[in-house]
């Protein structure tokens, strides 16, 4: 089955691929760049170290406001779905909170963190940490709020209570939700920090389309975009492993 899947998704980029080559056949550098004339940028930029100090600094941000996020947002979100009294004051808060987008929070941190263009990692990670927390919040509450009946008796048999409720009980049994909404979380971060770089940090892969589109490099501009999507599969690919391996150990599968 796993290869199979994967052939199939060789047809996919297959297919996808010779589209692009078909619809961009005989353009410029500065026009649409082709699959070649990409690959060719690609390897230019690597070349150059460009491409990977850019790399390491969209990493790094999405790395820290990710665990902000998840740090902060998988105990509150816990919480909130555990106390009724807690959700009903500040899960509306949270509800109406959330359809915000991250990047309406830019003005926000220049003010906390430094003025325009963002002169520092801090404002990037801010825009990161709201973009990841609110999805974490609320597949945390989730969890918790639908928690199996039968593991609160048992635990109440045992006389596990307290911390060792929420580590021993509650924790491993909402982890599958859990990790769907990390992997939803990270996601979002991964293109937020793009568009957070686009508008203003001096590093990243965001800042290298930017800069490239200046300098009229449509080739370094495609292979940036090739690169944030090889990343952005990468991390959706691992956090699916890892939930795979977290349903397995509850004797559960995907489709």
């Amino acid at each position: 089955m796993k290869l199979r899947t994967l052939l199939f998704g060789a047809i996919g980029f297959a297919l996808f691929l010779g589209f692009w080559h078909w619809q961009t056949y005989g353009n410029a550098i500065g026009d649409l760049p082709g699959p070649w004339l990409t690959a060719r940028g690609l390897g230019e930029i690597a070349v150059q170290g460009i491409l990977w100090e850019n790399i390491v600094a969209s990493v790094f941000r999405v790395a820290w406001g990710f665990s902000l996020a998840a740090g902060i947002g998988i105990p509150l979100g816990l919480a909130l779905g555990w106390y009724p009294s807690l959700r009903a004051v500040f899960n509306p808060l949270v509800q109406a909170l959330r359809p915000i987008s991250p990047i309406a929070w830019l003005p926000f941190a220049v003010i906390l963190f430094g003025g325009y263009p963002m002169s520092s990692d801090l404002s990037a990670i801010f825009l990161l940490f709201m973009s990841a927390f609110f999805p974490i919040v609320t597949a945390s509450t989730s969890a918790a709020a639908s928690l199996d009946p039968r593991y609160i008796r048992s635990a109440s048999n045992f006389g596990v209570g307290g911390i060792a409720f929420f580590r021993r009980v509650m924790l491993p049994a909402t982890l599958p939700q859990i990790l769907t909404g990390l992997r939803l979380a990270l996601g979002i971060a991964w293109v937020v920090v793009v568009a957070a770089e686009m508008l203003g940090v001096e590093s990243g892969l965001g800042y290298q389309v930017m800069d490239s589109r200046n300098a009229l490099r449509m080739d370094y501009v495609a292979a940036a975009m090739v690169v944030i999507a090889l990343i952005g599969l990468l991390l959706d690919m691992g956090m699916a492993r890892i939930e795979a391996a977290a349903l397995a150990r509850r004797g559960m599968s995907r489709r």
